[in-house]
């Protein structure tokens, strides 16, 4: 019988794969779909723009007053807006749209790291095992699953936009303004950027709208609602507005997390890349729109199932071999794309770059998360708001400047953002090592023996509930 914990970290997973099967697909077409005035990846700016303010107070105020469960579930409804943003594509629609999906942003990544962190702690409990190698487990499942909707959301873009019948052919004159050889965007004409048929355009939307309103189902009815009454202990008990608002910032005081910045941010940038850069100056420049979805898929691919092997390989190994290993990886991409220059007849190479950079991305988003979760085991929700912030802030950063520099200059940020990155982290993990977070300090230090047979029975309880956040680790 699948434990309750599981269950739990099972269908939060499935959740996200529904819905974010919606908008990685769309995230993965914005800048060819809606190329003109640069309006899809302006539109991805403001979403992550709108992240990065709700990051400084929403988390903590939703999942303080509603509870992990249903901050989720209020803030999937903020996404599917989105979807139906696109399907009138115009300033007026896209801007606002993208600032609710921004707002709820945040407050659902920091709910569902807060409670895959709950969830961790308490089998590990109930297991007696390291809480590091269960936190680790269940973020490897949650990725394994939810990155998989990177393929889902492309292989509905391509099969539905692969029956235009108004493909066109790309001019050999054209493939010169691919990839960073040239700091000319003239390639953006109808040779190979055609807006597929409008009622393609909708079917898709449409199916991405059914796959959202799902997520929501699936996680209203199914989930458990693990930290219903310290939700409801806080709302008799409200904290001055103040204190909650700042809750985010206070934890910039802890120099672990000022060094993650850097880090945090890379995640940002390096998938803003691929969503928008490669995506765009060189799949669907040398090879046309309908193919962005098949070369995301490989990424999608790869991701998940590096997300859940290098889950369970991180109790062996240790993170920084897997750090290590994805820096290599995003190191050697940067440097072949700025000497590649892509043509249709090297086809598989448009599908190597993207699973190499699935592979790297998944040790960066499974492993950064659950550092954060170790780290900071009796402050998630800043810790994760914080997370949510800077990662945002890399996002903004990359679409902002999307329009305005050359190819190249990308690359080189981009390298230059992985140097500083591994630089900060390495001196977070020496420091970690000299300041161990011991898996004795995260413990129930408040209950009775009668509670801990109870809690270890799966009772799920007001005691259960609470002692899971009532966690403590030693000040850096």
């Amino acid at each position: 019988m699948i434990r309750r914990n599981l269950k739990n970290v099972l269908v939060v997973s499935f959740g996200f794969l529904s819905l974010f099967t919606a908008y990685e697909g769309l995230q993965s077409l914005q800048s060819s779909l809606n190329a003109e005035e640069g309006m899809g990846v302006i539109s991805l700016s403001v979403v992550y723009a709108s992240i990065n303010v709700s990051s400084m107070f929403l988390p903590h105020i939703l999942i303080k007053n509603l509870g992990c469960k249903w901050t989720i579930v209020a803030s999937m409804c903020c996404y599917i807006t989105y979807s139906f943003g696109n399907l009138y594509p115009g300033w007026a629609t896209l801007i606002p749209t993208s600032a609710i999906l921004g707002l709820g942003g945040s407050p659902l990544w920091s709910a569902k790291c807060t409670y895959l962190t709950i969830s961790g702690n308490r089998q590990a409990e109930k297991d007696n095992k390291k809480n590091e190698d269960t936190i680790n487990m269940y973020f490897g499942v949650f990725f394994f699953i939810f990155q998989s909707s990177v393929v889902w959301g492309n292989l509905m873009s391509s099969l539905i936009f692969g029956q235009d019948a108004e493909i066109a052919d790309i001019p050999e004159d054209q493939f010169q303004y691919c990839g960073a050889a040239l700091c000319v965007e003239e390639f953006i004409q109808s040779g190979n950027s055609t807006r597929p048929a409008q009622h393609l355009v909708n079917t898709l939307l449409g199916c991405y709208i059914g796959v959202g309103v799902l997520a929501v189902i699936v996680v209203a009815v199914f989930l458990d609602n693990i930290d219903r009454d310290m939700a409801r202990e806080f709302r008799s008990n409200r904290t001055p507005f103040c204190d909650t608002f700042l809750a985010t910032f206070k934890l910039l005081k802890d120099k672990r997390l000022l060094m993650l910045i850097p880090l945090t941010m890379y995640s940002g940038f390096e998938q803003s890349f691929l969503s928008g850069e490669y995506t765009k100056n060189y799949v669907t420049c040398a090879l046309g729109i309908h193919l962005v979805g098949y070369s995301m898929i490989c990424f999608g691919a790869a991701n998940s199932l590096c997300s859940f092997a290098f889950g369970r390989l991180a109790r062996y190994t240790g993170r920084i071999p897997l750090f290590c290993l994805a820096a290599v990886t995003n190191l050697s991409c940067i440097i072949a794309l700025l000497l590649w220059r892509p043509h249709p007849d090297q086809l598989p190479v448009f599908f190597v770059f993207p699973a190499l950079w699935g592979m790297a991305d998944a040790v960066w988003q499974t492993q950064t998360n659950a550092l954060y979760g170790i780290l900071f085991a009796d402050r998630k929700e800043a810790a994760f708001a914080n997370f949510r912030m800077w990662e945002s802030l890399g996002f903004v950063i990359a679409f902002a400047y999307s329009t305005f520099i050359c190819l190249s200059i990308k690359l080189y940020i981009l390298l230059a953002m992985l140097i500083l990155t591994m630089i900060t982290y390495l001196m977070v993990e020496y420091h970690h090592h000299k300041n161990p977070v011991s898996s004795e300090s995260i413990t129930l230090n408040t209950i009775t023996e009668k509670e801990k047979d109870t809690y270890k029975e799966g009772d799920n309880s007001e005691t259960d509930q609470n002692v899971a956040l009532n966690m403590k680790s030693p000040a850096f």
